[in-house]
C-alpha cells in the first residue's frame, strides 16, 4: 500500500532526559530534515548512518540544537519507507521546537500508532506483530519481554499461517474432487477430508489457547490477593517482596482498610500483588467497606496467599477464609514461626491440603524463597523455561481463535450428520477467514484503525 505523506512525531518519552528523539517517516522524510539541518548533505549520506549537526530555524537562522540525525532508507526500515530520527539533547523545549520546525516543513503529526500502521500496511510486520510491540513496551519482567519479542518476531504468525495453509490444502483438494463428480464416493471423500482437518486445527488451537494462559500471566502478572484477619503479617510480606514500605504495619488492628496494589518481579513473572483489609467483624464504617471489598477481590483472584498466625489457635475468620478459597489456587502461609505454635495442626489439615502449607516469618523474613518455588509449581508446574514460549493472546486473538473452534465444531457436526458438502464449506472457510483476522490477512479498515490508536504516539 502506497502511502503518499510524510510523517513526524516525538518518540521519547516527554520530560527531561539525556536524549530526546523526533522521527520522521516517508517519501520526504530526508529532504525536509535537511532543510533544517546544518552538516552534512543528509540527501547525499550513505542509508544507516548516524550524521552529527544542528537544527536551525529556515526562517531565522538560529540555531535550534546539537543533534545526531539517523538517515534509514526504503525499505530497510521500521516502516519500510525513507526515516530519519534527530537526536537532540532530552527536554520539553528541544524535542517540541524541533517537531514544530518539521511540521513547518510540510510533515504532518502522527497519529498514535501510525509508524507501526505504516509497518503493517507496507508489509513489513503482520497485525500480530504489531500488536506484539506493545506488548515489548508493557513488559514488566524480563520473561515477559523475552515472550514478546518471540511475537514481535512472528512466533503466533507462523502458527496461525501453517494452520490455514493446511485448511486452505484441503479446500483445494476438496474442490479438486468435486470438480470429478463420476466418482460416486465423491461427496463422502470430501466431507471426510474437512472432518479430519476441522478435528486437527481445533486440538492445535486448544493447544494455543492453553499455551497462552501462561503468556497472559507473563505479560499482565498474576493477580495475586493476600487475605488474613486483621495484624497477622500481610502488610509485612507485600513491604517484603516489594522491598518498599508501601503498606503501613502496625500493632493496632484495622491499620489497612483499602486495599494496596503493587506490581513485584518473581523469578521473571510479574505479580500485581493486592494487600486486603484484614478481615474481621466490625462496625466501623470504613473498615467494613474495606473487608468487603477484600472479599470481592477474592473472587477474581488468579492467587491467593492466606496468611494464618500460628502462634494462636485457629479463630472463626480463619476458618470462613479456609472454606471460601478451598477451589481457588492458594499457598497458606502459617506466619509467626519465630513464636511458639499453638495452632491445631489436625485441625487445618481438615481445611487443608499439607503442600499448600509453608511456615514464615515475617520479623526474620523466612519462608519466602518456599513461597515462591510453590508460585512458580502452581502455575508452570515448576518449568518456567518451558513457559517462556508461551503465546501472548491479547482479547482479540482469544475471542477470534475460540469462534474458529466453534465454526470447526460446525463442520464436525455438519460431516458427521451428512450434510451436502457446500453446506459444510462454508463453516470451514469462515474458521479460515477467523484466523486470518488474527494476522490481519481478513480484516477490516475499522479494526485496524481502533487497533493502532490504542498505541503511544511516536510509535
Amino acid at each position: 500500500m502506497y502511502i503518499q505523506d510524510t510523517i513526524a512525531a516525538i518518540s521519547t518519552a516527554l520530560g527531561e532526559g539525556a536524549i530526546g528523539i523526533v522521527r520522521l517517516s516517508g517519501d520526504e522524510a530526508i529532504e525536509m530534515t535537511n532543510q533544517m539541518f546544518k552538516g552534512k548533505d543528509l540527501t547525499k549520506v550513505p542509508a544507516n548512518t548516524i550524521n552529527y549537526g544542528h537544527v536551525y530555524d529556515p526562517k531565522t537562522g538560529k540555531i535550534i540544537d546539537e543533534v545526531m540525525v539517523s538517515v534509514m532508507h526504503a525499505p530497510k526500515s521500521y516502516t519500510c519507507e525513507p526515516i530519519t530520527e534527530i537526536n537532540c539533547h532530552g527536554g520539553v523545549m528541544a524535542v517540541q521546537r524541533i517537531l514544530e520546525l518539521a511540521l513547518d516543513q510540510g510533515a504532518r503529526l502522527a497519529e498514535p500508532g501510525e509508524f507501526t500502521k505504516r509497518a503493517f500496511l507496507n508489509g513489513r510486520i503482520d497485525l500480530s506483530q504489531a500488536e506484539a510491540v506493545m506488548d515489548v513496551i508493557e513488559a514488566k519482567t524480563s520473561r515477559a519481554m523475552s515472550a514478546s519479542m518471540s511475537q514481535l518476531q512472528g512466533g503466533l504468525s507462523t502458527k496461525i499461517t501453517a494452520l490455514r495453509q493446511e485448511m486452505l490444502d484441503t479446500l483445494a483438494q476438496v474442490e479438486v474432487t468435486i470438480d470429478y463428480p463420476e466418482y460416486d464416493d465423491v461427496e463422502e471423500l470430501s466431507t471426510n477430508e474437512l472432518n479430519k482437518t476441522a478435528y486437527s486445527i481445533k486440538g492445535q488451537i486448544d493447544r494455543i489457547l492453553a499455551q497462552a494462559q501462561q503468556g497472559r500471566l507473563f505479560r499482565d502478572g498474576i493477580n495475586t490477593v493476600i487475605i488474613g484477619r486483621p495484624n497477622v503479617g500481610k502488610s509485612s510480606l507485600l513491604n517484603i517482596l516489594t522491598g518498599t514500605d508501601s503498606a503501613i504495619v502496625t500493632d493496632i488492628e484495622g491499620t489497612t482498610r483499602d486495599s494496596i496494589e503493587e506490581y513485584v518481579n518473581v523469578r521473571g513473572v510479574p505479580l500485581k500483588l493486592t494487600d486486603t483489609a484484614g478481615i474481621r467483624q466490625t462496625e466501623e464504617v470504613v473498615e467494613k467497606i474495606g473487608v468487603e471489598k477484600s472479599r470481592k477481590l477474592m473472587d477474581k483472584a488468579d492467587l491467593i496467599i492466606l496468611l494464618l498466625n500460628q502462634a494462636e489457635s485457629l479463630r472463626e475468620v480463619d476458618i470462613e477464609l479456609l472454606e471460601a478459597t478451598k477451589d481457588q489456587k492458594r499457598i497458606i502461609l502459617m506466619n509467626k514461626q519465630d513464636l511458639p505454635t499453638q495452632i491445631e495442626m489436625d485441625k487445618l489439615l481438615s481445611l487443608a491440603d499439607e503442600s499448600e502449607l509453608i511456615q514464615t516469618s515475617m520479623l526474620e523474613e523466612a519462608g519466602i524463597d518456599d513461597l515462591e518455588e510453590q508460585i512458580e509449581r502452581l502455575f508452570f508446574s515448576g518449568n518456567l523455561q518451558a513457559a517462556e514460549s508461551s503465546y501472548l493472546l491479547n482479547t482479540r486473538h482469544t475471542q477470534l481463535l475460540k469462534e474458529a473452534i466453534k465454526s470447526l465444531d460446525e463442520v464436525i457436526d455438519s460431516t458427521e450428520m451428512g450434510l451436502p458438502v457446500d453446506l459444510v464449506q462454508i463453516d470451514f472457510v469462515h474458521a479460515w477467514d477467523l484466523l486470518g483476522e488474527i494476522t490481519g490477512e481478513s480484516v477490516q479498515d475499522e479494526l485496524i484503525d481502533k487497533l493502532f490508536s490504542q498505541f503511544c504516539l511516536g510509535k
